[in-house]
Formats: C-alpha cells, sequence, structure tokens
C-alpha cells in the first residue's frame, strides 16, 4: 500500500511553482495522510525512511534512504510534518531526495557537467557599472566568492561589465570543475544550489564550508534585492522566490547533513 500510494502521489504531482500551477488550474487532488509515524531506521549502506515501519518508495520504486541518519531523520521530519493530506509542494527534501536517487546516482557525470557550464558565464562574472550602490553591493557579496575560488581552488576568474560575455581562462575553469562533487547526494544539492542561483561558484562555496546558507541566498540576489528597494516589491515574484528559497534550503540541508 505505501508503496503504491508514494508512487502515485509523486508521478501524479511532479514538484512545480504553485503559483503556475493554480494560474493552469492544474493543482492535483493531495492524498490524505495515511500513517502515523515516520521515522529513520538503519539499513545497508544508509538510513531509510519508514512510514508506520513500512519502507517508502520513490517514483521509480527505490528505497527512500540517506547515506546519514541526520538527513534520513531531516526527510521523515518532512513526512511527520504532513498534516491531514500529502502535499509533496511542501516536501522539497523529499523532492530532492528522489531526484537524486532516482536520477542522480545512476548518472553522476551530466550533472557535473551541467554544473560545469554554469562556470563559464557564473552569475558573479557580470558586475554592473552603475549606479554606484548597486557596484559597491555586488564587490561586497561576489568579491570574497571569488577570493576564495582564486585561493582554495586555483581558479582566478576574469570581470566584465553588462551582459557581453567573458571568455574565462581554461585554467581557471579545470581548477573550478575539480571542486565539483561527484558523490550523488552532494552533487545533487550543488546542481539545485546552481541552478537556483545561476553560480556554480556560489553553490561550491557552499559545499566547500566557506559560505554559510544565509550568505549564499543573499549573493544570489544581490541584483533583485536592490531593483525592489529601488522599485518596490513584486508580490508574484516575492511569492516565486518563496518557493525557491524552499527549494534551496532543501539543498542546504543536503549538503549539511551528509558529510
Amino acid at each position: 500500500m505505501v508503496r503504491r500510494a508514494m508512487r502515485e502521489l509523486f508521478e501524479a504531482m511532479p514538484p512545480e511553482n504553485p503559483i503556475e500551477a493554480v494560474q493552469r488550474g492544474a493543482r492535483p487532488a493531495l492524498r490524505r495522510r495515511f500513517y502515523e509515524r515516520a521515522t529513520a531506521v538503519p539499513i545497508s549502506g544508509g538510513y531509510a525512511v519508514r512510514l508506520d515501519d513500512k519502507p517508502v518508495r520513490t517514483p521509480a520504486r527505490r528505497v527512500l534512504a540517506a547515506p546519514t541518519l541526520a538527513l534520513a531523520e531531516a526527510i521523515a521530519a518532512e513526512w511527520q510534518a504532513q498534516k491531514d493530506v500529502i502535499d509533496p509542494a511542501k516536501m522539497p527534501l523529499t523532492r530532492l531526495a528522489n531526484a537524486i536517487i532516482d536520477g542522480v546516482a545512476d548518472a553522476p557525470l551530466p550533472v557535473a557537467e551541467e554544473i560545469g557550464k554554469y562556470l563559464a558565464s557564473d552569475l558573479l562574472f557580470y558586475r554592473a557599472s552603475s549606479p554606484p550602490g548597486l557596484v559597491e553591493r555586488q564587490r561586497r557579496y561576489w568579491d570574497p566568492i571569488l577570493d576564495w575560488a582564486r585561493q582554495a581552488l586555483g581558479a582566478d576568474f576574469k570581470l566584465g561589465e553588462g551582459v557581453v560575455y567573458v571568455a574565462q581562462p581554461q585554467a581557471a575553469l579545470a581548477a573550478a570543475r575539480v571542486a565539483i562533487p561527484l558523490e550523488p547526494w552532494r552533487l545533487g544539492a550543488v546542481h539545485v544550489v546552481t541552478t537556483l542561483t545561476g553560480s556554480a561558484l556560489i553553490a561550491l562555496a557552499m559545499a566547500g564550508g566557506a559560505l554559510s546558507a544565509d550568505a549564499a541566498w543573499q549573493a544570489a540576489h544581490v541584483d533583485e534585492d536592490w531593483n525592489m528597494a529601488q522599485w518596490g516589491r513584486d508580490d508574484m515574484a516575492i511569492a516565486r522566490r518563496e518557493f525557491r528559497f524552499a527549494e534551496f534550503q532543501a539543498a542546504a540541508t543536503v549538503l549539511a547533513c551528509s558529510l
């Protein structure tokens, strides 16, 4: 029963922006909670999430399990937090775990290569020429990450103004790519942070312990925060950002708990 319910639940409602789902009128019906307790138990090679002592399965029918107890407990807590219904939109850590188990674990190299592509046009390379306040904010939040890349990775990147493409030294790109983790859980988390922030360097600095999750999120939104300070808040943009932040927090949890 648990296996069938979980497969139907997550196949019926893939992770998506809830605002867009509402706009399309396509929000599927949610399954009622059918278990009392969600726990984490040791298994060979890690820790599995159990619902009333029954294994949870991913959409590909694999056991939902994590490499560390802390991470498995965090996933189980997400299940325990569900109330009358099970809402996958409120379970970003479970969705990320499913993606890692069903996808990343079998094919880590294409995921690593995609992260590597972001390095060639990283958010941190492209700077504003004005106004002075924005220039200063970019320098304050982004330069320390580039300094870390230079000192810790041996990767010295070039900066440009505006959106004109800046070709990066191959030596810098190669040095930074070495830091991309190939362990599936950390790789999956780094990929999520990279795509959410537009910066592989922010993700690698987080994974390397050089940047806190809060600092990483701030660095990723320097331009957006500046624009909102000048022109006011955009409610739809804020709602989208809150949804992305939940995905970001899930990735940060994986990085913090997968060591």
